[in-house]
């Protein structure tokens, strides 16, 4: 890779960068608003290692700086909050303020989608919040759509968005 190459790389998470995860998930749930400080939920964006070795944690990279994660649960894992038999779900998209609309969002969900094909999942399952508008114009541009009936709220009575699309 040269120096002016720009492609973003999807890769699994490698355990020297469990601390630079957690710290981007984090930032991205709490620092923007989305999650309370003190939600039990945060515990659960810092665990990057328990994350990794429950579910599969991929990362977005361009020239070795982290600019993106999120995690993929199979059904019946820890980490499936929705997913179903034949559904594949991923959770915990962040992708770094600077990295914003250069792609590395789309990049990682693509990933998501083919890891879906590849093992034989008929569809891929997500859950989002009402004010993730970045994150759900990248969803709805890849074609998930808002399955109402499924959608469900946390213990402190967020409610939550579920979205699916055939893999």
């Amino acid at each position: 890779m040269t120096q002016s190459d720009t492609r973003v790389h999807i890769r699994p998470v490698l355990a020297a960068e469990f601390d630079a995860v957690a710290q981007l998930t984090v930032q991205t749930y709490v620092g923007e608003g989305h999650v309370q400080p003190d939600s039990p939920y945060v515990d659960q964006l810092a665990d990057t290692e328990n994350r990794a070795n429950a579910a599969e944690v991929l990362v977005a990279v361009r020239d070795s700086e982290l600019l993106g994660s999120l995690t993929i649960a199979r059904p019946g894992t820890p980490y499936a909050d929705i997913a179903r038999a034949g559904e594949l779900e991923f959770r915990m998209l962040a992708v770094a303020g600077r990295a914003r609309g250069a792609g590395v969002g789309t990049a990682l969900v693509r990933a998501v989608l083919d890891t879906a094909r590849d093992e034989g999942f008929a569809a891929v399952v997500l859950t989002t919040m009402p004010d993730m508008l970045a994150a759900r114009r990248i969803y709805e541009r890849l074609g998930f759509v808002h399955i109402p009936e499924r959608d469900w709220f946390t213990p402190r009575g967020v409610p939550l968005t579920v979205m699916r699309r055939p893999a």
